[in-house]
């Protein structure tokens, strides 16, 4: 439908897995046609151009399309815990290098498979902080820059993302992304459920509008980051996508759930349902908009 953008799912939902050629079908079984792949090597060994080309034929086979690859921010997850972080904004140089080169091996994926944006985090989340300073916005200025540099003959995005850190708020996204990086070529992946927890998610939409390069949809109940199915929580759905649809969005969301606690099937297919609801509530605000345009 015109104005609508399209809605795959992040293979968040399998995180804590090596992701298989039976994990994609599930999604596609689910009704999905694109996903967001996670860049952690104990999710996907993105280091290994084998693994790659599996990725790549079973994509093929489930008829799904890869939309974006989500940098990675550990050095690994395995029973619900996150490895060590991977900080692009570190401003010990060894830490940051150690980062970028994790993040420019998960873009080299378009080399072989070509995806639109990449999704990076500029810095750790502040639940994450040992201290102060932890988080340059110099050092993360210069990684970005070099992913840029990268990206640019790839045909890559490099989507800087909503998160809950003094770099990565709407407002500091907005002129990190307009006045630090020196290309001006950067956009931003707006998390809503991020944005929610922020405070006002419409503020945030607004602040971020001119720069969205890819949405990431899941809900919370307004304390923690819970990745929930949108719909499950406290998130105001309709107003979300109205202001999508005000500032004119139309590239692609990506439901990032988590898998909660029922089976990954029965996530994948609540999740194609809440996809489609919120294909519906755009399309009823672009069905006011033309009514009030037919009737001026």
């Amino acid at each position: 439908m015109v104005g609508s953008p399209p809605f795959g799912i992040s293979t968040r939902l399998y995180h804590g897995h090596r992701l298989g050629r039976e994990h994609l079908r599930e999604i596609a079984a689910a009704g999905f046609a694109a996903i967001e792949l996670v860049a952690t090597r104990t999710h996907v060994d993105y280091h290994n151009e084998a693994a790659t080309a599996d990725l790549q034929q079973w994509l093929a086979e489930a008829g799904l399309t890869l939309t974006s690859v989500h940098a990675p921010v550990a050095e690994g997850f395995t029973a619900g815990r996150s490895g060590p972080a991977l900080n692009l904004a570190s401003p010990d140089a060894g830490v940051r290098e150690r980062a970028l080169d994790e993040a420019t091996r998960a873009l080299h994926i378009a080399r072989r498979l070509p995806f639109a944006t990449l999704v990076v985090h500029a810095g750790v989340l502040r639940a994450q902080q040992q201290g102060a300073g932890e988080n340059s916005r110099d050092a993360a200025r210069r990684s970005i820059d070099a992913l840029m540099s990268a990206a640019q003959p790839l045909g890559v995005t490099i989507a800087v993302e909503l998160i809950a850190n003094e770099l990565s708020r709407s407002a500091a996204l907005v002129h990190f992304v307009e006045d630090v990086l020196d290309s001006g070529a950067a956009g931003i992946c707006l998390d809503l459920g991020h944005a929610q927890l922020e405070g006002d998610l419409g503020d945030a939409i607004d602040h971020v509008s001119e720069h969205i390069a890819v949405v990431h949809a899941h809900d919370n109940r307004g304390r923690s980051d819970d990745h929930l199915v949108p719909f499950d929580g406290t998130i105001d759905w309709p107003a979300a996508m109205t202001a999508l649809q005000k500032v004119g969005y139309e590239g692609p969301v990506i439901l990032e759930v988590g898998p909660g606690g029922g089976s990954t099937k029965d996530t994948a297919l609540r999740s194609r349902a809440a996809a489609s609801r919120l294909e519906h509530l755009l399309a009823d605000v672009w069905a006011d908009r033309e009514q009030w345009h037919d009737d001026l």
